[in-house]
């Protein structure tokens, strides 16, 4: 596992389940809400920081979402992707990337076709069976739940970046 991480330079997540613990929240409105975890967007950020982007594929299209990509400054956005591989070789047309640099979160049986490519696959505690069993990597935290930055951690540690970026904080 370390040496696929060594090579990570982007990791791409899922929403429901992965960003959050998959509730939606409606309004009296019909509005949508979603609840982020803010240890999960300070680690998207520290990624950013050691250079490692951060992108957003979700099967469904929520204004919300377009809030918290805008405020975690991730421009790699696709939102309403029922065929997430198609969205997933878009991104590595845009970035030049190839698989074995790319990490993935997945949650869902619509994840399982990324999470089966990519170079790091990972799973929140609670994702269902079959994203389970194509991920390389098993969170011990649910989504919404800090899954998301234990895997940004573990990336930050495999690129050998987490020294450097956690010095600010005098750990």
């Amino acid at each position: 596992m370390s040496y696929a991480l060594k090579q990570i330079r982007l990791l791409l997540l899922d929403v429901d389940g992965v960003m959050t613990d998959g509730g939606i929240i409606y309004d009296g409105n019909g509005l949508e809400t979603k609840v982020f975890n803010v240890k999960d967007g300070h680690g998207i950020k520290m990624l950013q920081r050691a250079g490692i982007q951060v992108g957003i594929i979700t099967g469904r299209t929520s204004a919300v979402v377009d809030i918290r990509a805008r405020e975690l400054g991730i421009d790699l956005l696709y939102q309403g992707a029922l065929r997430k591989l198609e969205s997933y070789e878009d991104i590595k047309c845009r970035t030049g990337l190839n698989d074995h640099q790319i990490a993935y979160m997945g949650d869902d049986v619509i994840d399982v076709p990324v999470m089966r490519r990519v170079g790091f696959s990972a799973a929140p505690a609670d994702a269902l069976p079959e994203a389970l069993a194509a991920a390389g990597y098993v969170s011990t935290r649910a989504g919404g739940k800090g899954a998301v930055r234990e895997v940004c951690d573990l990336i930050l540690k495999g690129v050998g970046a987490w020294d450097e970026v956690t010095a600010r904080y005098e750990l």
